[in-house]
């Protein structure tokens, strides 16, 4: 028990208003109402399923994903955690995170959320341009993102996060400076900021718009990390930035290779057991198949060769140095096994190497794709 990784929960709410044109998460236009409590249902049978994958490990962390999960009501949300506090032992200090649109009817839940045991909510602003909200899809406006904001902030929760996008179709610098700028002035203990790309089977990928190209990004990123390094921000991972002391707990156990359960439509888990197996999970992705009780798609053992990739993919993400012993903690692989390509890492400059840690280098970040691919299986 001692060597299992800390353990978190990923709870998915498959439904949106509708559908993003850069989506490609699992997600479905709503059509008519959300099954609120028959949902929370098949939420909760599907995991008392997985308990026995957990080891009876309490649950450190809690994210709430979609989707728009601020789209189930208030009391939906309170059965849900409530269900999932009787099933699992939960960590006395768990950061329980939502994801919510500025929309006006979710914002006004918040504090019912609140009382449900949500103690970080994630706001989905993506940009406060009218014209690039409008581009995206989003059914917001600017004013409703920052009134979501100041009412996260007001509400004395333990963090709020803005999700904010940049290198939008057409986005000038100025432009996606004067977004974080005003991201920035709604001080939020944590922001998202990431790079629009165009995924496979997505609106955008169909009829593609014209993205800035990457001297542009470039520049964007550079001059954005400026500003948000001088407002007091430390980027942690490539697209996260966080005032100290309030980095994203969950996200944090993801990239250091840490187990979670995956509840709901299309949820992902990963549970390492007592024997040393490294157990995934795929939930099954349409509500109509997953309500009707079929809740698993597949699971299946990750072979031995594909556990270093896995391990690097998640961990080199992070800016903070890497502690050597966690690889074979968190794969039971010796290092052995992947002294060949960390000397090519070492040689090419990508990694630094003390007793204790590895650490990406500058250089490193910049082809962290080549550096990954050392360690790809054979």
């Amino acid at each position: 028990m001692a060597n299992l990784p800390p353990l978190s929960l990923y709870i998915h709410i498959p439904w949106c208003v509708q559908k993003c044109p850069y989506c490609d998460f699992n997600s479905h236009a709503l059509k008519g109402e959300v099954p609120h409590e028959e949902y929370v249902n098949h939420l909760l049978a599907d995991l008392e399923r997985d308990l026995p994958l957990t080891s009876g490990r309490e649950v450190k962390t809690i994210f709430i994903g979609g989707g728009t999960p601020s789209l189930l009501s208030s009391r939906a949300m309170q059965q849900l955690l409530d269900g999932v506090r009787a099933r699992l032992p939960l960590a006395a200090a768990a950061e329980i995170t939502m994801e919510a649109n500025p929309g006006t009817v979710e914002a006004d839940r918040f504090s019912a959320y609140q009382a449900a045991g949500v103690n970080r909510i994630s706001v989905g602003v993506q940009s406060f341009s009218p014209q690039k909200l409008a581009r995206l899809g989003r059914i917001h406006g600017p004013e409703e993102a920052k009134r979501a904001a100041q009412l996260a902030a007001g509400l004395g929760l333990r963090s709020f996060n803005l999700d904010l996008m940049h290198g939008l179709p057409d986005q000038s610098l100025s432009e996606a400076l004067d977004d974080l700028r005003q991201a920035i002035a709604l001080n939020p203990p944590h922001l998202s900021w990431y790079q629009l790309t165009i995924e496979p089977n997505t609106l955008f990928a169909s009829r593609p718009p014209r993205l800035p190209d990457d001297d542009a990004l470039w520049d964007i990123f550079e001059q954005g990390d400026r500003l948000l390094t001088a407002a007091g921000y430390q980027q942690y991972e490539t697209s996260a930035y966080a005032q100290p002391g309030y980095r994203c707990e969950h996200n944090l156990n993801y990239w250091r290779f840490g187990d979670y359960l995956g509840i709901g439509c299309g949820a992902h888990g990963k549970l390492t057991q007592p024997d040393g197996r490294i157990v995934r999970t795929v939930k099954t992705r349409h509500p109509r198949g997953f309500m009707a009780g079929n809740y698993l798609d597949r699971q299946y053992d990750v072979a031995d060769d594909e556990k270093p990739f896995e391990f690097f993919m998640n961990r080199f993400r992070l800016l903070e140095p890497a502690p050597r012993v966690d690889f074979s903690r968190y794969t039971g692989l010796s290092e052995k096994a992947i002294r060949a390509p960390l000397d090519r890492a070492l040689e090419s400059g990508y990694l630094t190497e003390t007793a204790q840690f590895w650490q990406v280098t500058e250089k490193g970040k910049l082809f962290l794709n080549s550096l990954l691919e050392l360690f790809l299986a054979e």
